[in-house]
């Protein structure tokens, strides 16, 4: 529970900035909150109006979304203000998807649930920020009655007590004590002002998180999205240190070892004890095969081409290949590790089905950023054909490319050519 203010704060509570910034909040919302909600209902009703009539359906539909836009702009006109003068920090929702034919990006306008918040936030906001208005009216009744004695010297038949009450009056005041009274009491009420302020700039706060952020759906595909991509990195990067402490530790101690069981071996005469030589050409043997399995398995955790980046990696690659590999790179912002390691274990997996199933003479590798998203394309002039089957190796890449939201598409008719394109983001 929050502890009650004290005396002291309470009395310094009209010259801190807090309360002059939630003051300023009140007289600057409230112009786009009034101007706003007569042109928001206007568009809504001219548009819910024209919808239903058969002639005027489409103009009524354009209204419709001006509305809806607008309530847009208004939320984030409102967002910067509460930001610039509150200090919430309200993320940005996402807009309507883009993509799609005239008609798929007229629906997702119409069924932006983020511009219907903010028509619900604008519709609120109207009579709050009267409220928040009429708050604002204390600081200057207060003021006001403080400098009473003032104006008691210059007019003292024309003298009354302003009260910021709607029924409260106006008093008149004939003498310098009652000028001097009227000074205490706007003293009193400019003490009180900033804590309505307060009270109805909570209540807005509370609106614009609710309403004009992003939403509790978004906010936890959000936090989720985090959560895996630290999960991803950091699981990359433990198969990193496990890659680089099998290269420095075991791989080298099973070099050694061989090494000595070579030298044992020429120090062995095969004449005098045969048998002894034979357990140490083969356990020198065992040693020379479990080092090629330990490296395999250690370029399996992280290709050492990836140290480079990945254009070279994929060159690299490249001219391991059995066939001509055409590579193009255009990558001028370096992905995470992960999705480096990713896209090169997919490139591989496609190279490797080309070689084995395709029957092509040429393949070319395309890699381009851009737009937030890294594009990988692999093509053949093979025979075609392929296609996304269970338990194929094209499925298996699809399920690896989607823990990070990635996509496949694969275009292969009968008679070639092959194209396998892989959406990557370039932040897991």
């Amino acid at each position: 529970m929050r502890e009650a203010p004290s005396v002291r704060t309470v009395l310094r509570a009209p010259l801190t900035r807090r309360a002059w910034a939630e003051a300023a909040y009140c007289l600057l919302s409230y112009v786009p909150a009034s101007a706003g909600f007569l042109l928001m209902v206007v568009a809504l009703a001219v548009g819910s109006a024209l919808t239903l009539t058969l002639v005027g359906a489409v103009l009524g539909l354009l209204f419709v979304a001006g509305g809806l836009g607008l309530a847009r702009g208004l939320g984030t006109l409102q967002r910067r203000l509460a930001n610039g003068l509150l200090g919430e920090r309200i993320a940005t929702p996402p807009g309507p998807r883009t993509d799609g034919g005239v008609f798929a990006r007229w629906e997702a306008r119409l069924r932006d649930g983020a511009a219907w918040r903010a028509v619900a936030y604008v519709a609120v906001k109207l009579p709050l920020a009267m409220v928040c208005l009429y708050a604002v009216s204390w600081w200057a009744v207060g003021a006001v009655n403080l400098i009473a004695p003032v104006r008691w010297a210059f007019t003292p038949d024309d003298l009354n007590l302003v009260t910021p009450l709607p029924w409260g009056g106006a008093p008149q005041v004939h003498s310098l004590w009652g000028a001097l009274g009227t000074s205490l009491a706007g003293c009193a009420i400019l003490v009180a002002a900033p804590w309505l302020t307060r009270a109805t700039v909570a209540v807005d706060r509370r609106l614009v998180r609710a309403l004009l952020g992003p939403g509790q759906l978004a906010e936890r595909v959000k936090d989720l999205e985090e959560t895996r991509a630290l999960a991803v990195d950091e699981a990359n990067a433990r198969l990193r240190r496990l890659e680089r402490d099998l290269h420095d530790g075991a791989q080298v101690r099973l070099a050694a070892l061989a090494m000595s069981l070579d030298m044992v071996r020429e120090q062995l005469d095969d004449r005098d004890r045969p048998e002894l030589h034979r357990l140490v050409e083969m356990a020198r043997d065992n040693a020379t095969e479990t080092l090629a399995e330990l490296r395999d398995l250690s370029r399996g955790l992280h290709p050492p081409a990836l140290d480079g980046g990945l254009a070279d990696a994929l060159t690299t690659l490249a001219a391991r290949a059995a066939l001509p590999v055409d590579v193009s790179v255009d990558v001028p912002q370096r992905p995470t590790p992960a999705i480096e390691s990713l896209a090169y274990y997919c490139t591989a997996e496609l190279l490797a089905n080309v070689i084995k199933h395709s029957g092509a003479t040429r393949c070319r590798v395309e890699l381009a950023a851009g737009d937030g998203v890294l594009r990988l394309r692999v093509s053949d002039d093979g025979r075609g054909g392929a296609a996304v089957v269970a338990e194929g190796g094209l499925a298996g890449l699809v399920q690896r490319v989607r823990t990070v939201d990635g996509r496949l598409e694969v275009t292969s008719p009968q008679g070639g050519p092959t194209s396998v394109t892989l959406t990557l983001p370039l932040h897991a």
